[in-house]
């Protein structure tokens, strides 16, 4: 198997620095959100990190960061600490990260690794006093997310997690439009990440991968994300209903998951709802999508059969319309709406302005990890924000296999 990532950090800025991040942040700040700074030169000083996992970790930009130095590379097989090697420039290479956190040189660790090692992987960081970054979710089980929690606040390292919804290009302007309180209320949002065909995934040489009989919920950060990022709430209660067929493929895996599909109902904290949608398998399209409803605009991420992110405002200047009943309301006025590529911005120093994975993502994590630990800052998608896209998920799963039952969900701030 291989590693995967997960971020942590300390953090601290000069004094000018943290002026700059809080004007930045504006009404952002007020709601307790922390969004993208515009990049500012970090201290003249070079984070020196290590990469474990060579199959999605290959696909970050360490190695293009100026404050960054790629130290070493590792992952359990060697065509794959190979190709680290290649990709980040880096001679030194370890057979395990057991062996890479003994390297005296190495301050921060981008881990890569299976999902199901990904709470044990952060606390050997930890322990060896390393900053961590670490892949999506952060836990598979509440008492893994506790353990984290302890483990963070024991050694006061960095701790970030690599989510890369968080990091869209049209979340990041979600996050603007609500900041500047063009929503009204949002009140609803709808997150999908369909993902049909990924049971080819389930097999390696026709041995089973880690991935096989994954439950869709217990990886609902690509979705959670999407409204916490945006407004800072926490999902407290969930229903959810998960969907099998009974293929045999889903049969006698070690998750005990008899799902394909699971869609969950959530409440906020604030008494606001969300519809979460993780399917493996159906006659429906890939993707990672959102919509966000509110009282005075909603905003549309760009959907299926080719359609464009859009706004719906509903007019306040007296202008109405007929609906298909014949009835006569305001105004509901529909636009299109152009993509802002904010990587393409003084939100990245200039080597990363550059379109990357996930939808644009993979620059603003690999620069938001190392800006955050040389600034002394804590980084948006810190121990607590990741706990409240990863635990939600948890929960609903467990709601599902009781048959939809109402749970309350945990929170770990």
């Amino acid at each position: 198997m291989h590693n995967d990532p997960q971020f942590a950090h300390p953090h601290a800025s000069t004094n000018r620095g943290r002026r700059e991040f809080l004007a930045t942040l504006g009404a952002a700040a007020a709601t307790g959100l922390l969004a993208t700074p515009v990049f500012a030169q970090s201290p003249e000083r070079r984070l020196r990190v290590g990469i474990v996992g060579g199959h999605f970790g290959l696909s970050f930009q360490f190695h293009e960061h100026p404050n960054c130095v790629v130290e070493a590379v590792s992952d359990l097989r060697p065509e794959r600490r190979q190709n680290l090697k290649k990709t980040y420039r880096c001679d030194k290479a370890y057979d395990s990260l057991e062996d890479l956190l003994k390297d005296p040189k190495v301050e921060a660790v981008a881990l890569f690794t299976p999902m199901p090692d990904h709470a044990r992987h952060v606390q050997l960081c930890l322990a060896a006093g390393k900053h961590v970054l670490c892949a999506v979710p952060a836990a598979m089980t509440l008492e893994e997310c506790q353990q984290l929690v302890d483990a963070v606040k024991k050694t006061g390292l960095t701790y970030m997690m690599a989510e890369t919804s968080h990091w869209q290009q049209l979340t990041q302007s979600v996050r603007k439009f609500y900041q500047e309180g063009a929503f009204g209320q949002l009140y609803h949002t709808e997150s999908e990440y369909h993902h049909p065909g990924l049971e080819e995934l389930f097999f390696e040489d026709g041995k089973r991968t880690w991935r096989h009989g994954m439950a869709p919920m217990q990886y609902p950060t690509h979705c959670t994300s999407h409204l916490i990022s945006v407004t800072g709430e926490r999902l407290t209660e969930v229903n959810c209903i998960g969907w099998g067929d009974g293929h045999p493929i889903l049969k006698d895996n070690v998750y005990k998951n008899p799902f394909w599909n699971e869609t969950a109902f959530f409440k906020t904290n604030r008494g606001n709802s969300m519809r979460v949608a993780v399917w493996w398998r159906g006659a429906q399209q890939g993707g990672e999508r959102a919509r966000f409803f509110g009282d005075k605009m909603s905003f549309y991420f760009g959907g299926p059969n080719g359609a464009r992110p859009c706004i719906v405002r509903s007019k306040v200047d007296g202008q109405t319309e007929r609906d298909a009943g014949g009835f006569e309301r305001a105004a509901q006025v529909l636009e299109p709406y152009q993509e802002v590529k904010w990587w393409a911005t003084d939100r990245l120093p200039a080597p990363l302005r550059h379109d990357s994975g996930h939808e644009g993502s993979h620059c603003f994590i690999t620069h938001e990890f190392i800006d955050s630990i040389l600034s002394q800052r804590k980084p948006a998608v810190n121990i607590h924000e990741a706990l409240a896209y990863t635990a939600p998920g948890i929960v609903a799963h467990q709601s599902a296999l009781q048959g939809g039952t109402l749970l309350k969900i945990p929170s770990f701030d």
